[in-house]
């Protein structure tokens, strides 16, 4: 008995610092956790004076964005917030995606390196800059063509320029982990070298490369100072590339300063439905990245550990004078393995 309550005693010493460990990680999470739940009640209670008001029907209507008239109409930027973050995704998407595959398939390690660097960078790169450079080059390039210039399509190109490096750094990552078992099969039946990019590779990435576009739309949604600054801000639904516009967050950003009652509550009931519209994009995006993660890992080809790949890619290294250029893919691709 006393033995028994030793062994029970010394077991629990032996975990008390794993509990602490997990009690001190979790912390900061559940902290973010609640900050994000205290974030949307705060916006909810905000703008409960507008529906209070009886003005929640005005909100998607497209009588117009008329503070002073009591009408607070945001179906107008709403199609504009959609246009211009639907154009810069069809502007991003395709740029991002040849990034990733040129990183992952044909780039040199040390230029795909530096790449990977310079991507990195301008990823961080702050907005206002960007929109400084689209002002001043992008703006009057598109008034050449049509006057103002300041215009969707401008905020659509300077939004793709600032989503393009989470496109692809996200796909380079999706690519990087197919299995390089799969990637050795199909250069063992003879595919070129575009038959694995284009048919093994790419399919194997959807899923991540799916979530890296949702992360990127979700960004592009909350940008706020590049687009404030080329996009014309001009309450209207745009029926052109070439009309000026202004989104939901350039709106909040211009007018929050001086806003009062309901006005200030129907500027917070926007920000609400935003906020709840960049969560779902991200819940979605973890979704579906978690699918793919579940789907490779029930695989029964998903291939070697890391250290396997490392290993057998130093060895294949030293015989690249016998190797295809397809079987090659395949060693780049688990070089680039997460």
């Amino acid at each position: 008995m006393g033995a028994a309550s030793a062994s029970r005693t010394r077991s629990e010493a032996a975990h008390k610092p794993d509990r602490l460990a997990r009690a001190l990680l979790g912390a900061p999470v559940l902290a973010a956790a609640l900050l994000l739940a205290l974030v949307i009640g705060f916006l909810a209670l905000e703008a409960a004076p507008v529906f209070n008001a009886g003005h929640a029907a005005q909100l998607f209507s497209s009588a117009g964005w008329y503070p002073l008239e009591q009408r607070f109409g945001i179906l107008p930027m709403v199609w504009a917030t959609l246009a211009v973050t639907a154009a810069a995704l069809v502007l991003a998407l395709p740029v991002g995606l040849a990034a990733a595959i040129y990183l992952v398939f044909l780039a040199p390690a040390r230029i795909a390196s530096l790449l990977r660097t310079g991507l990195g960078l301008m990823a961080g790169m702050p907005s206002v800059v960007i929109g400084l450079w689209g002002l001043t080059v992008l703006v009057p390039l598109i008034a050449r063509w049509q006057a103002p210039g300041t215009s969707l399509l401008a905020a659509a190109m300077v939004l793709a320029l600032m989503v393009v490096p989470t496109v692809a750094l996200t796909s380079a990552s999706a690519l990087g982990s197919v299995p390089p078992a799969w990637l050795q099969g199909a250069a063992a039946l003879g595919l070129s070298h575009r038959a694995v990019v284009l048919g093994v590779a790419l399919p194997a990435a959807r899923g991540g490369i799916v979530a890296g576009g949702m992360l990127a739309a979700a960004r592009a949604l909350g940008e706020t100072m590049a687009v404030l600054m080329v996009a014309g801000n001009v309450v209207q639904t745009p029926t052109s590339l070439l009309d000026p516009v202004r989104v939901l967050t350039a709106n909040m950003a211009l007018e929050m300063a001086y806003a009062m009652g309901t006005h200030r509550a129907a500027l917070f009931a926007s920000g609400l439905g935003l906020a709840l519209l960049v969560l779902v994009l991200m819940a979605l995006a973890q979704g579906v990245s978690m699918r793919a993660a579940f789907t490779q890992a029930r695989s029964p080809h998903a291939g070697p550990t890391r250290t396997t790949r490392t290993t057998r890619t130093t060895r294949n290294t030293r015989t690249t004078r016998n190797t295809t250029p397809t079987a090659h893919t395949a060693q780049r691709a688990s070089a680039h393995a997460p």
